[in-house]
């Protein structure tokens, strides 16, 4: 067991090295805390916790907790579909609203706003939802309703992020829910992406907004079930691709 701890305590300090095929690269910092954590707990209760009913709660608690982590940080690949006009999920979840808002900060215009929501046990890392490039990013600090509640994307702390291909423009918002008080995003203006591409993830809960021009023909309804990278949330008609040539 105490060989064990030395692992783990090798994995935190070299987790920035470290590419893990199941652990998203963006948890490494809480995952491998908690996995110490665990081991640790579980070593002493083994050592020091009597009686045996005593040490056997606190080691499955520990496992449970450890179980919990591991689902929440895990980063399974994606097969993402061919398709230069394809919109895909950007996160895993449940769509809870598909709206017409206006948007004046990148669009300038009347939008459609497509709201996924991911809860605690989907998978967070989230994904280009087209190819083109990065425009525009802007942080914003903000309250901490529910996800879900329409005045998250709104009032909650965000990310807002700008894209335009080939076929159009695009907006992400990755807004902190509830729980969540970290957004982590690697793209910055000038970055060139691939749809599918991982580039984020907000943690424990939270929820994603795609604003789209009006003109994409939509391929989800309230209450489905997206992946991200691998759902198609519409596509760009022929007339919004010929406005960007």
């Amino acid at each position: 067991m105490l060989n064990q701890v030395r692992w783990y305590a090798v994995l935190i300090m070299q987790r920035d090295r470290f590419e893990s095929p199941m652990i998203t690269k963006y948890g490494y910092d809480v995952y491998f805390t908690i996995a110490a954590v665990c081991v640790v707990v579980i070593v002493l209760a083994l050592l020091f916790i009597e009686p045996k009913s005593y040490r056997y709660s606190i080691i499955a608690v520990s496992l449970v907790f450890l179980g919990f982590a591991t689902n929440f940080f895990r980063d399974p690949e994606r097969t993402t579909p061919k398709g230069d006009n394809l919109i895909v999920s950007p996160a895993d979840g449940k769509v809870v609203v598909i709206k017409q808002v206006r948007d004046d900060e990148f669009f300038h215009a009347d939008v459609r706003q497509i709201s996924i929501f991911m809860s605690p046990l989907n998978v967070h890392v989230n994904r280009n939802p087209i190819t083109g490039t990065v425009q525009h990013t802007r942080y914003v600090e903000g309250e901490y309703f529910a996800a879900f509640e329409d005045k998250a994307s709104e009032r909650n702390e965000q990310m807002i992020i700008g894209l335009e291909g080939a076929n159009g423009k695009l907006i992400l918002k990755q807004i902190a829910g509830f729980i969540a008080r970290r957004i982590v995003c690697a793209l910055k203006p000038g970055d060139m992406v691939n749809m599918g591409e991982r580039f984020g993830m907000i943690k424990f809960g939270s929820r994603l907004d795609v604003l789209i021009p009006l003109s994409v023909n939509v391929q989800v309804k309230k209450g489905d079930m997206v992946k991200a990278g691998e759902t198609v949330l519409g596509n760009y008609s022929r007339d919004e691709s010929e406005k960007m040539k």
